[in-house]
């Protein structure tokens, strides 16, 4: 059985963005964010947050304006802040554990393209540019906190206890128990591990 392109884009395989269930959950999923970044009632806010996000534990707070393309592939943990202006370019699955801070402006990105640029475009059928994108998950772990106008991009797994300096650009995995920061990110120091 062939693979649906929804299918395709969560297994990181060239996909192809204008399938109309790929239009829908991003359409869902706009309304949803508009929902939730024009609402001042905390009930609805906190009803939009569950029926965006693929989970949703205790205690979310996003605070301030929040973007996404489509929410559902978005995981979170419980006691999560996100603070605002932060984009999840969610074209593959973005899991957040607990007791995450993510300070303002902070962008998860899981598209990626090609590095040879006559593989970035190809023409459909009918004649018309087809842009190539493949995705990888972006995680992070449990008691993190990401500082402000950090840029995370696909693959990376960000483990427990880690902490990410202020404009860092995280472009491989950070281990357990370190502070990285820079662009690229490398490890600063290291942290004791946590009980």
């Amino acid at each position: 059985m062939a693979m649906s392109e929804h299918e395709k884009l969560l297994a990181g395989q060239e996909y192809e963005y204008r399938d109309p269930e790929l239009q829908q959950l991003i359409a869902r999923g706009h309304r949803l964010i508009e929902d939730i970044n024009t609402s001042s009632d905390q009930t609805k806010r906190q009803a939009d947050m569950k029926e965006l996000f693929g989970k949703v534990g205790k205690n979310l707070t996003i605070n301030g304006q929040f973007g996404a393309v489509y929410g559902k592939h978005i995981s979170v943990g419980d006691d999560v802040f996100i603070n605002g202006n932060c984009y999840f370019q969610d074209s593959n699955l973005i899991t957040i554990g607990n007791r995450v801070i993510i300070a303002p402006d902070t962008k998860f990105y899981c598209g990626e393209h090609s590095l040879d640029a006559a593989k970035r475009f190809v023409k459909r059928a009918d004649g018309t540019p087809y842009l190539i994108t493949y995705t990888k998950p972006i995680s992070v772990g449990n008691d993190v906190w990401i500082g402000g106008n950090v840029t995370v991009i696909a693959g990376v797994h960000i483990g427990n206890n880690v902490i990410i300096g202020a404009g860092a650009v995280v472009v491989k995995d950070v281990p357990d128990n370190s502070v990285v920061g820079g662009v690229p990110a490398k490890i600063i120091k290291k942290l004791n591990a946590l009980n």
